[in-house]
């Protein structure tokens, strides 16, 4: 086994440790340490060039265009796993006693996992190189901030996680002893294959896990090359480990944009919001505003870091460092900001490419021009008759922060950006108001928890089901979920009576018994956001109702709209309200039991009471 260059000096000595006994398990042929210098990056993006495994894109600056194996397209939350010596710490338990090894905590004892990987990793990288990424999720050096080390035999995944994460030498300077989260992956094909390679892209479908050993800080993720199941500091340690470090470390670790915004009298504030996956988290925050003094910026689109200051005052963080969205849908109307940061040090994946040199993809808004024609993202050729998607339905741009036209001066502040409010917020297609807010704290948790939305291809679920998606962290839960709702609760108690942020929940979606959507949405939805401001600043603007407070008559701002009908957009009917209480009633009851916090029974109680009260 060969070790490359002399970057191997660089890293502290546990760092080293335990690099050289994952190189003795999985037996590559050589291993290099990645420290993000310029010549690195372009001599790996040739080398994948070279591979098959990247084009270039000429029509663009410096973006490229990666096709999967069509077996390896979205997370696979069927084969994640938390591993912990005692199933209580990751699963719930019901009243009549039993474990529940439900939708929220997929459990596997240390020892069945111990089993797993021994089936799996030794000698897996035979025949490749294993890459050592030390990276940072949040600002190097910040509070927040936490470092990984990620081994890894996939070029593909170096190059997006030195977008997505800080991998530089500084990084490996801030590890003390062993205050680091091992991170081991493989696509799990060492070489020569003993079956084919499709699309130049190896994997093992049949033998994927990602595993999550919160006690150990570690995860190993096997047979996967797809972002979230390979860009271990993604999904795995920003949320599923990084949920288990906030609960023992008193802050807060979830699936939220983080905004900033500012009104026309130039007062600025910041709100997370926490929808699931294609619900419009990115589109939200990269708003171009329709409503004219309004400014809009950007400190995340997918993963928030929440903690409180000395005050009591809770800030927050994008532990990332570019985008990873879906390109499917966006397009100058919906999200004219996106399509200003991803036409330069791109990496597409799994979209179409246009004969120009180009992509494009389903929902672009744009056509492909006379004489262009379309590879779809199997490459094979492509037209509109063929009846199947051009670009995968989850297909994928990886693109830098940084060049965000809208990027908040303070996205890289060590100190986090002040928080006033936390939306949740789901695709509810009938039933469910515009916008209501919380009456309190604990009934802003309670809201969180009976988030529901129609799935979408970001997993491997078909969509048109609508299904649980807590605070819209259900595929990422790593620890009890009656635990996690305590520890959402008493951070109100950790604030020191410092206010906590006001909590909201919206609906964009909501449909017409014709079918088609309520509301405008997209750049509109500052409407609503100004609203919720108002709500901050103090004014008089809401009424209460069964589930929460409402707009009052004429509170939103609707000038140069058009006809929007505010009756069906804020319609509660008592007969959808009572099935969707007895429905949230018998979730928790299923999947959390004994384990549900007094507090938000509580606060289901109230709205079950608070519902039978309404006139017929």
């Amino acid at each position: 086994m060969e070790y490359a260059g002399k970057n191997m000096e660089l890293l502290p000595p546990k760092v080293k440790e335990w690099v050289v006994a994952m190189a003795n398990w999985c037996k590559p042929d050589s291993v290099r340490v990645i420290i993000g210098t310029e010549e690195e990056k372009n001599e790996i993006y040739t080398m994948l060039e070279k591979d098959g495994v990247i084009k270039r894109l000429p029509k663009y600056e410096n973006c490229w265009l990666a096709r999967t194996n069509p077996q390896d397209v979205a997370r696979v939350e069927a084969k994640t796993v938390i591993a912990s010596e005692q199933e209580h710490d990751t699963v719930t338990i019901t009243k009549l006693g039993y474990h529940v090894p439900g939708a929220l905590g997929p459990w596997m004892s240390t020892q069945e996992l111990d089993k797993a990987l021994a089936e799996r990793f030794p000698g897996c990288m035979r025949g490749r190189v294993m890459y050592v990424v030390p990276f940072s999720m949040g600002p190097v050096g910040s509070v927040f901030s936490k470092i990984g080390i990620e081994v890894t035999d996939s070029a593909y995944v170096v190059i997006n996680m030195l977008i997505m994460a800080r991998v530089n030498t500084e990084v490996l300077k801030t590890i003390h002893g062993d205050e680091f989260v091992r991170c081991l992956h493989s696509v799990g094909q060492p070489l020569p294959s003993d079956r084919p390679i499709i699309s130049n892209w190896p994997c093992n479908p049949e033998k994927t896990i990602i595993a999550h050993i919160p006690a150990q800080k570690k995860i190993a993720s096997f047979g996967s090359g797809y972002g979230g199941n390979s860009l271990l500091g993604k999904k795995c340690l920003a949320l599923r480990i990084g949920a288990i470090l906030a609960r023992n470390e008193g802050w807060l670790a979830e699936h939220m944009l983080i905004m900033g915004i500012t009104n026309p009298k130039g007062v600025k504030r910041y709100v997370c919001a926490a929808f699931p996956s294609q619900c419009g988290k990115t589109n939200m925050a990269m708003m171009t505003s329709t409503l004219p003094g309004y400014k809009i910026e950007v400190v995340g689109d997918d993963i928030a870091w929440l903690r409180l200051d000395d005050k009591g005052q809770l800030r927050a963080v994008n532990p990332e460092s570019g985008f990873f969205g879906v390109a499917p849908g966006t397009s100058k109307k919906t999200n004219p900001i996106a399509m200003q940061t991803i036409f330069k040090n791109t990496i597409f994946t799994n979209v179409a490419e246009t004969s120009d040199g180009g992509v494009w993809w389903e929902g672009i808004d744009k056509k492909y021009g006379e004489g262009v024609t379309i590879t779809d993202w199997k490459g094979s050729p492509w037209t509109p008759e063929k009846g199947t998607p051009a670009a995968h339905p989850n297909s994928r741009f990886t693109s830098p922060a940084e060049q965000c036209p809208i990027i908040d001066p303070a996205w890289e502040s060590p100190e986090g950006v002040p928080i006033s409010a936390i939306v949740f917020g789901g695709r509810r297609p009938e039933g469910v108001p515009l916008v209501y807010e919380a009456y309190n704290w604990a009934h802003g948790v309670f809201i969180g928890a009976s988030v529901k939305s129609e799935t979408t291809a970001a997993a491997e679920f078909k969509g048109n089901k609508v299904m649980h998606d807590p605070m819209a962290m259900r595929p990422f839960l790593s620890y009890n979920f009656g635990h996690y709702l305590a520890h959402w609760l008493e951070m109100e108690d950790f604030a020191k009576g410092h206010p906590m942020p006001r909590v909201f929940h919206v609906n964009w979606f909501r449909k017409s018994p014709e079918g088609k959507f309520l509301w405008p949405g997209f750049g509109e939805n500052i409407r609503v956001l100004d609203w919720m401001l108002r709500r901050i600043d103090g004014e008089d603007i809401a009424i209460p109702s069964p589930i929460g407070l409402l707009p009052k008559h004429d509170s939103i701002n609707l000038d140069g709209l058009g006809k929007i009908d505010l009756d069906a957009l804020f319609d509660i009917k008592r007969d959808f309200w009572m099935k969707e209480i007895d429905e949230l009633e018998t979730f928790f009851k299923q999947e959390v039991g004994a384990d549900l916090p007094p507090a938000v029974q509580k606060e289901m109680d109230d709205v079950d009471r608070r519902i039978k009260e309404m006139k017929q």
